[in-house]
């Protein structure tokens, strides 16, 4: 009897799992036919239907469970499940796992190296300003090229910014568009800008069309849809954000302690339902009305006495009380909480006003991730732990607030202020992923003077660069090499290029004396040219044009050049001060001959003056020594409207490079002792290449000033009244216990 229970039992266990495996099995072959469908239909560029289509649709018997968050929006939602709006949300990226290595062709860039080029654009299609202002910035940019077959990347002239349906900004039938452009090729090798995607209720990072294998350089993205390697996380920025320049960060001094009037503080919407309204909501708990100021308000939106709670009319008054700029200004640290997307303007705006930023947001990929260490200049918290942050910030240390401080007005200034900056950023962000082999690396990108700034191309070591001397430990250059700039023929030894040969050679700093023969006639003989204890090389220059002075020419042994017209009078103790000068501050200009700028307010526009006063802003090229970085960067940064300029006129380069140099170090030449009779010795050179006396010289370079100053966005020469003069200078001393006291008596 009992063998017969457990014969029947085992049978009846049996049947169960043969049918399970046999309606499993019908199952799991018609999800796998489905799939195989699906993957046909996107082969042949089909519409498939979503698998929901397959399942029989009931009627709605009982009201669907909606958030309370969500009451607002019912609509949109009673058909949602949340498996459609994950699919919705992963439907952003059609190839989610693209990377450098697998959706990007790096042969295109081999030839050419890295290019970009823009799309023409199409007649009827709306670009909004920003996104003119991108294209603008990329066009205007050492790597556009107008020729589709020289370019390794491509962006689109269709405006895709906004991709929120319900924006005025928002491009319809984008999908087509796209798809009809010959070189598309799925997406390969393009990049997409994007500030806003998604739209009401859910706010998904959906960009309205399929990228295919093209990067995205998105506001607000999520580090779930984020490809690393691949995407470029870029800052959320308003429509009024300058196109180029921009303006400077507001920390003006450090003051010591860094403390303002506000430890924390925050003033913006608060959303009452939908997406981003939990920690805005909370923010109140925090706020104490003395040194932490959390201010939020419900009137915004057609509806918002609608879904007004009971602390909307407190809130409201509240808020009305503060001025924001203030706020921005006394504060500490500034709260970045969240809005209805990830980003936020207030990101932009506490970096610029030197208030550190506190990040709540999870979840958001900040800008530039791949390349700033966020960590030297926000502090980043967890919205579940909103309650902690007072006491979070007030335990930081007053040194590491400086620090923290110094660091946000560095990144703004490097590569938020304009729009040029944050597509420059994102470009050199990109091209270092291609030619990972001169890539820079975190110390060049978080430490001045930035990755715009400092070319790999140039060199993979950073002892090459007059910026990092201290970091690395490394003492300046020993030695230099003179560029002497000659225009004129050698027809007597007695012209002042000759003398200035003699004298710069005895030099012990000497190490080279390069003349760069740019005269019309055949380069004299060697017996020419007096004896020198240093080697002497002559080379014609290039198209025989201005801009041949600052090439980076092979010939330069050494790291500091000494650029001297070929009528400059110096003597060799001048040239030896002057250098151990430079050795201080290898990073900037310093010289003898100093001009300045300043603001003609009838005229609007800026002025140059030779005036010999206590004030400059300016050490002209013509006797002065700087790192031959600066060569490079002249000929490979600047663009070649500014050198062509400089070419016709056969004027201005020494202007243009104290541009390049002071925008670059943020800082003013360094001019030193010089001799009074100076002005008058050069203003009494009869030499034809004298361009002292030329009634348009000095109108061509007020002319040059405010081209160059448009092309840069702003000013960038600083004023400066200081001198360095040898130590015990007029000095009322013995003059045997002076070092350079030969320059007295000149």
């Amino acid at each position: 009897m009992q063998a017969k229970k457990r014969y029947f039992i085992l049978l009846s266990a049996g049947t169960c799992l043969v049918l399970l495996f046999y309606f499993g099995g019908l199952q799991f072959r018609a999800a796998r036919n489905q799939s195989r469908r699906e993957e046909h239909s996107s082969r042949n560029g089909l519409h498939h239907t979503s698998p929901d289509h397959y399942w029989p649709r009931f009627p709605d018997a009982l009201r669907p469970f909606i958030p309370w968050d969500q009451l607002e929006n019912e609509d949109y939602n009673v058909h949602i499940s949340p498996r459609q709006k994950r699919d919705a949300n992963s439907s952003v990226y059609k190839g989610k796992k693209c990377r450098m290595e697998s959706c990007f062709d790096f042969t295109l860039c081999k030839k050419n190296g890295f290019k970009v080029y823009v799309y023409p654009q199409q007649k009827g299609e709306k670009i909004a300003e920003s996104y003119q202002n991108i294209l603008a910035a990329i066009e205007g940019s050492r790597f556009y090229t107008s020729d589709p077959s020289q370019a390794c990347l491509f962006v689109l002239s269709l405006d895709t910014l906004d991709r929120d349906q319900l924006s005025p900004q928002y491009v319809h039938n984008l999908r087509s568009k796209v798809q009809s452009l010959h070189l598309w090729n799925n997406g390969r090798n393009h990049l997409i800008f994007n500030l806003y995607s998604g739209t009401w209720p859910d706010y998904t990072e959906d960009v309205g069309f399929d990228i295919g294998q093209a990067m995205l350089a998105k506001a607000s993205i999520s580090t779930e849809n984020f490809r690393p390697n691949f995407d470029v996380s870029i800052p959320l920025f308003s429509k009024d954000h300058p196109r180029t320049g921009g303006e400077k960060g507001f920390l003006r001094f450090n003051t010591i302690p860094p403390l303002r009037k506000y430890m924390l503080v925050f003033k913006g919407k608060r959303y009452l339902t939908g997406i981003g309204s939990d920690t805005r909501n909370a923010l109140y708990h925090v706020h104490n009305g003395e040194d932490v100021v959390l201010l939020t308000t419900c009137k915004h939106g057609k509806d918002w006495q609608k879904h007004k709670d009971s602390r909307c009319d407190r809130d409201n008054t509240e808020y009305e009380k503060y001025d924001y700029r203030e706020m921005l200004h006394n504060a500490t640290f500034c709260l970045v909480p969240r809005g209805r997307r990830l980003g936020s303007f207030r990101f932009l705006e506490a970096l610029q006003a030197a208030c550190v930023p506190v990040m709540l947001s999870n979840g958001w990929e900040l800008p530039f991730s791949e390349v700033i260490d966020w960590n030297q200049a926000a502090v980043i918290g967890d919205e579940r732990l909103l309650l902690q942050i007072p006491s979070t910030i007030r335990s930081i240390h007053q040194d590491k607030i400086l620090a923290l401080r110094q660091q946000t007005q560095f990144l703004w200034e490097a590569y938020f202020s304009s729009v040029e900056k944050i597509v420059l950023t994102t470009l050199e962000i990109i091209q270092d992923r291609i030619f990972k082999h001169i890539s820079r690396n975190s110390l060049i990108w978080n430490k001045h003077p930035g990755g715009l700034f400092v070319l790999p191309q140039y060199s993979s070591y950073l002892g090459d660069f007059p910026y990092y001397y201290a970091n690395l430990g490394l003492k300046p250059p020993s030695k230099f090499t003179a560029v002497i700039h000659a225009v004129t023929p050698l027809v007597s030894q007695s012209q002042p290029v000759l003398k200035l040969l003699v004298a710069v050679a005895k030099s012990q700093y000497c190490a080279q004396i390069i003349v760069l023969w740019n005269c019309d006639k055949p380069l004299p003989a060697k017996h020419r040219w007096p004896a020198t204890p240093v080697p002497v090389i002559v080379i014609e220059g290039e198209s025989k044009v201005m801009s041949s002075r600052f090439l980076p020419y092979d010939n330069i042994i050494t790291d500091a050049v000494l650029s001297l017209d070929e009528d400059t009078v110096l003597s060799t103790t001048e040239v030896d001060f002057a250098f151990t000068v430079w050795q201080s501050f290898p990073e900037r200009i310093v010289g003898y001959p100093a001009r300045s700028h300043f603001w003609d307010n009838t005229k609007e526009r800026w002025g140059y003056t030779s005036k010999w006063t206590n004030d400059y802003s300016m050490v002209l090229t013509g006797a002065a020594i700087y790192h031959k970085y600066y060569h490079y960067l002249y000929t490979h940064y600047l663009p070649a409207s500014l050198k062509n300029m400089v070419d016709q006129l056969a004027n201005c380069e020494d202007i243009l490079m104290n541009f390049l140099v002071s925008a670059v170090t943020k800082l003013p030449p360094i001019k030193v002792t010089q001799k009074k009779q100076y002005k008058e010795t050069m203003m009494g050179q009869t030499s034809r290449a004298s361009r002292w006396a030329d009634p348009d010289h000095f109108a061509q370079r007020q002319s040059c000033m405010n081209t160059f100053a448009s092309w840069f966005g702003y000013m960038p020469l600083i004023h400066s009244q200081m001198r360095l003069d040898p130590v015990l200078f007029k000095d009322q001393v013995s003059i045997l216990r002076k070092k350079y006291r030969d320059i007295e008596r000149l």
